[in-house]
Formats: C-alpha cells, structure tokens, sequence
C-alpha cells in the first residue's frame, strides 16, 4: 500500500500536466529535404519530394490507415461486385477545392481519362488502362468497371487521380499553372514556392476531416544533409530524416534527447543498384549475379548504414505475406564472381587488373543524386569492390531534378543507385513489366521477362491471397535469378522530430498517417501566424 501510494503521487503531476494539454491549433513545421519537388500534380511526378508535398494537398478516394487498411477518404463507401470487376464510390458531399468549388463524381471522370490519356506524360496508367468502362452515375457516385478482375484496383484510386475539371478541363495539363500553384481538397492549401529553397503550404480552415491543428508547414531544400543537421540543433528546421551516422554517434546528448524525439521503424522501401540493360555491359545475366556476389552488402549494412538495415533480396520488404525469403541469395562471393564473369567472356588480357571484352576494359559509371550520403558511401564501397574483381566503376553524383529530367527519364545511363518505395500492395506492374520501358515510364532500365509478365497481369487478376502469395513469391525467385538490379538493403527509416510536437503516434504505416491530428501546446508554440 506505500509503494502504491507512492507511484500515485509520482504520477499524479504527470496526469495534471497530460490533462492540462488539449490538442489547439498553432505554429509551423519546418521539414527538410535534401531535393526540391519537381511537378505539384501528381501524376506528373515521380520524386518523393513532389509525392510528399502532393500527399498534403490532394486526396485521393481511397486511403490507408494507421494499420495499413484501406479506409474511405473523398469516397465515403464503395461496393465491390461479386466478380471482383466493378466498383461503385459514393463520394463525400460539400468537400470544396481550395478556390471554393465543390467536388464532384465529374472530377474524378476528368482525372481518370487524364491519367488514361496517352498525351499524358505520366508513369502510372498502368492500373487504370485496365478500366474497361467509367461512369458518372450522378453527382456523388462514381462507378468503374475492369476488364477482368482486377486485384489493386481499390488501392489504385488515391491521390494520383482527382484534379479540379474546372481549372484544367481543354488544357494542356504539363503547361498548367498548377504544376507549381496547385489546387487540391486536402488539409493544407499551396502559399509559396520558391526554387532549390522552400515550399510553404498553410492549413486548410474548411478541410472536410476538420482543420489541421498546424498552421503552416514549409519544406525547406537544404542539400547538404550535414548542413541540414546543424539548421535542426539551431532551431531552424524541425524535422528531418538522419543519416544513420547522425542517428547513432550525434544525438545521443541529453541536451538532444531532451529537445528531439527519434523514430525508427522499416519502410516500404528498399535501396539497389541498377542496371540499363541495353547497354552491352550488363545483357548478359551471368554478369549481373558476377556483380552482386562481388558487393558485400552485408558489410554495406554494417558500415554505411550502422546496422540500422536489412539486406534486401528482392523488392519487398521482409514481414509482408509476399516476401519470399527462399529465394537465391548472393552472398559475398569475388571468387564466384570472378568465375561468372569468365564463363561471360570477360578476362584481364593485358595484365593492368582491369577485366577486358572485345579489347573493350570493363569500365562503367554510376549515377547517383547530391545529398545522400548513404548512397555516396554505398557506392564508394561498391567501387572497391568491384575493383577486387578487375572492374572499374566511376562515381558521378547529380543535382536531383537534373538526374532525373535528364538521364533517368532519357535512359542516359550505365547504371544508377537510387531507391523505390513500394506501397502496400504488392502489384509491382508498372516496375517491371515490358510495355513499361518507354520514356518517363518505371521501368527505365529496361527489364524484360515473359514469364514475369504473365505474372504480373494474372496476380492483378485475382482476389485469392494465397494464390497472389505463389505467384509473387514465384516473380521474386525470378528477379533473383536474373538480377536486373543488385538488391543491396532496405533501410531503416529515421526521422527525428521537435519535442513541442505532440499526437505522433508510431504505427505500421510509420507516422505521417495522422498529421493534420499533430499539435504544439500553445506555450511551446514558435511562430505566430
């Protein structure tokens, strides 16, 4: 009984404190990024710099929440035919665009044969190519109807889709002032953009889920990631993602502890090197698998990223129902390697360690975007590497929108580190299948496989999880096989956040599900309005 009445007295200012703090509306949140956005409609763009501005300006039908279910956004409901083919949305009503008009069923049509339109300069028609019929049933309803079956169909209709007909209807979308002074429904309305330095968006009065308790949120493009953590220990920036040195060896200070929270968790992310496959180099698969077993991704992980990581074997993420983890590994090997790339032709004819082909060395660059200093070690690393096994790689790092705009989308490359984010389902069509090598479209590598591409249009047929489950565990035994990429790992997500902020809640859809629901006491509040 003393020891009870004990913890209720070291506990009871706490409760007083917790009780005292209701969630109020106020102050600004200053995120950092290593690289600007590059087009503020979303399916223009590609990066996630856009993707993350874009997430807090538009909606989508369809949502995940916090435990990664799909839940209503604009639409209230839907009904899911018998046969899997058709889906009716029945949509809010009274949700206002920025400028004041309603949206509408006549909205979602305009996007939906935006998207679908082949003048449309964008990577992710894949899924609604599968629509056979679209229908505004009335003003708030919306119906589509597939082909055949369609798996993904559900998850696809997000925040890619619904733009405001009334601004953009007869326009040439890529052209529109839209692409960098937006108009969505979501919680926070477009301010500002300056280039290569911030974007400001302030908080929606009239969103339908209630206003954002944050007032403002800006994002800020600091390029330097150690720049950016010396701005976040001034006071300059409240939240970032830290490289795993900065979140082992730099913040580990009570004086930090104190002013930060960390937060780690796996994302739906995984980092690779890739190849063009067009390039003579790398057609042969025999010299893809030489290259991964001659990186040690294990000692990338240990070095690069502080173990704060996973080797990746695939493009899932380990713990999903689709992640295989039977497939063929490729453990650090130089001595199969060096084997591999024999049997391929390739052998040091003049003696200077360098492997040679056709009196061709086997010499190659790799790009990689300014800023990341995970992949610029990653690739230093590689480079050693692959120098034990008589390759030479050079190292060339590009400003984003550059490595992107220019040699991405134009498939002006040897190979590239960069990373994906998957999403939750794990239809992966428009990655991988051939008819997605065009410009600007995923597949920029080039990758083409028949038997992958049956699977990746019979798994977007059925609805049966186990049967889903084969047929994707059977597409990663394939990539393992012919390693398009070398899968190196996925890291750990690791963003550091102002202490003031309350109502982060972590969950496995990480932690910006609930933003607009994240709030400052008002005693801690930095800035005015």
């Amino acid at each position: 009984m003393v020891l009870l009445a004990l913890l209720l007295i070291l506990i009871a200012p706490f409760c007083a404190t917790a009780q005292e703090e209701a969630p109020c509306y106020g102050d600004t949140i200053v995120v950092g990024s290593i690289g600007d956005a590059s087009s503020l409609i979303p399916m223009l763009a590609s990066d996630s710099a856009s993707h993350e501005i874009c997430g807090l300006i538009y909606n989508g039908l369809v949502k995940y929440d916090k435990d990664l279910n799909l839940v209503g956004d604009l639409a209230e409901r839907w009904e899911i035919s018998s046969d899997g083919r058709t889906i009716t949305f029945y949509l809010r009503r009274g949700v206002k665009w920025h400028d004041g008009v309603e949206f509408t069923a006549e909205d979602v049509m305009f996007g939906f044969k935006t998207i679908t339109d082949p003048k449309t300069p964008t990577a992710y028609s894949g899924d609604y190519l599968e629509v056979e019929r679209a229908e505004v049933l009335d003003r708030y309803t919306f119906r589509v109807t597939y082909r055949e079956p369609f798996a993904p169909g559900l998850a696809s209709w997000t925040d890619l889709v619904v733009l405001p007909k009334h601004l953009l209807q007869g326009k040439d979308l890529t052209k529109s002032p839209l692409v960098r002074r937006p108009i969505g429904t979501g919680p926070y309305r477009f301010k500002e953009w300056k280039t290569g330095e911030k974007i400001v968006l302030e908080a929606n009065p009239d969103y339908f889920e209630g206003r954002p308790y944050i007032d403002r949120f800006i994002y800020r493009i600091v390029p330097d990631p150690a720049t950016m953590f010396l701005e976040l220990k001034a006071g300059s920036i409240d939240w970032m993602t830290l490289t795993p040195l900065q979140y082992t060896r730099q913040t580990s200070s009570p004086d930090f502890q104190r002013e930060f929270r960390k937060y780690k968790y796996l994302p739906f992310a995984y980092t690779y090197l890739g190849y063009n496959l067009r390039h003579p180099f790398f057609r042969d698969k025999r010299v893809r698998q030489a290259l991964s077993y001659a990186i040690d991704k294990e000692e990338i992980v240990k070095v690069v990223l502080f173990g704060l990581g996973v080797v990746a074997t695939g493009p899932y993420k380990p713990g999903t129902w689709y992640y295989n983890p039977h497939v063929k590994r490729y453990p650090y090997d130089p001595k199969r390697a060096r084997q591999l790339l024999e049997e391929a032709g390739w052998r040091d004819v003049d003696g200077d360690g360098i492997l040679d082909k056709d009196s061709q060395p086997f010499q190659f660059t790799v790009l990689l975007n300014w800023g990341n200093t995970s992949r610029l070690k990653t690739a230093e690393i590689i480079q050693w590497r692959l120098k034990q096994v008589g390759i030479r790689m050079k190292i060339r790092v590009l400003e984003w929108a550059s490595f992107i705009n220019e040699y991405i989308d134009k498939k002006r490359f040897e190979a590239v580190i960069l990373g994906w984010s998957t999403g939750v389902d794990p239809d992966q069509f428009d990655i991988w299948h051939s008819s997605k090598t065009g410009p600007k479209e995923l597949n920029f590598i080039s990758y083409r496989n028949p038997e992958v591409d049956e699977i990746l249009v019979e798994a977007r047929r059925t609805f049966d999880r186990s049967k889903r489950r084969r047929l994707y565990f059977r597409l990663q035994e394939i990539l393992a096989e012919d390693q398009p990429y070398t899968f190196l790992y996925v890291p750990y997500a690791l963003p550091v956040i102002h202490a003031r902020f309350r109502g982060i809640e972590p969950a496995p859809a990480g932690i910006t599900y609930n933003f607009i629901r994240w709030w400052v006491p008002k005693h801690l509040q930095r800035y005015l309005r």
